[in-house]
């Protein structure tokens, strides 16, 4: 297995970690995320893995579309479709695996966005964010982050890695 499908099988990890965490006093609270509380938050990421090898197969997805998982389902649901990208990367060619940084990284940010909105200490993989911030100062532009992306916060080179991920993705840390 190559490199970034091991990092994006981790970002996938703590993401069911988190949706794990999420309960139903949760679902209301707001997210750093402009206008989704923890539900939405928690339906999208949920939806993300199966959305991605829909993607990744070359299918229409309709990411504007707000996705309704049954509340408290969002694990299950989640490992489920990660489970099958996953296993979808592990048939692709070494050269096709770089692709998965894309997923990475909204796997990895979205897993901060939901941890904070929690507001619980939940220890998240440095290497994973440091892969997804790599893939994200390549990939975009001022030009090309908008509307899914704010404008880049400045935050300390020296500060951890997911504060400075968070950060380049428009989020306060």
């Amino acid at each position: 297995m190559t490199q970034p499908i091991v990092t994006l099988s981790r970002a996938l990890d703590q993401a069911g970690d988190v949706l794990a965490a999420v309960h139903a006093d949760d679902l209301d609270k707001p997210t750093p995320c402009a206008d989704w509380t923890v539900r939405d938050l928690a339906n999208h990421v949920a939806a993300g893995p199966a959305r991605f090898l829909q993607m990744t197969r070359g299918e229409e997805v309709d990411w504007s579309a707000a996705p309704q998982v049954r509340d408290g389902a969002w694990a299950a649901t989640f490992r489920a479709g990660g489970d099958d990208l996953i296993h979808h990367w592990h048939g692709q060619t070494e050269e096709n695996a770089g692709a998965a940084g894309w997923q990475t990284a909204e796997m990895a940010v979205h897993t901060w966005d939901l941890a904070r909105s929690l507001g619980r200490d939940v220890a998240l993989d440095d290497e994973v964010a440091q892969a997804a911030l790599t893939f994200l100062q390549q990939a975009l532009t001022d030009e090309n982050r908008s509307p899914v992306f704010a404008p880049a916060v400045p935050v300390a080179d020296d500060a951890p890695a997911y504060d400075r991920l968070a950060g380049f993705a428009g989020r306060v840390p």
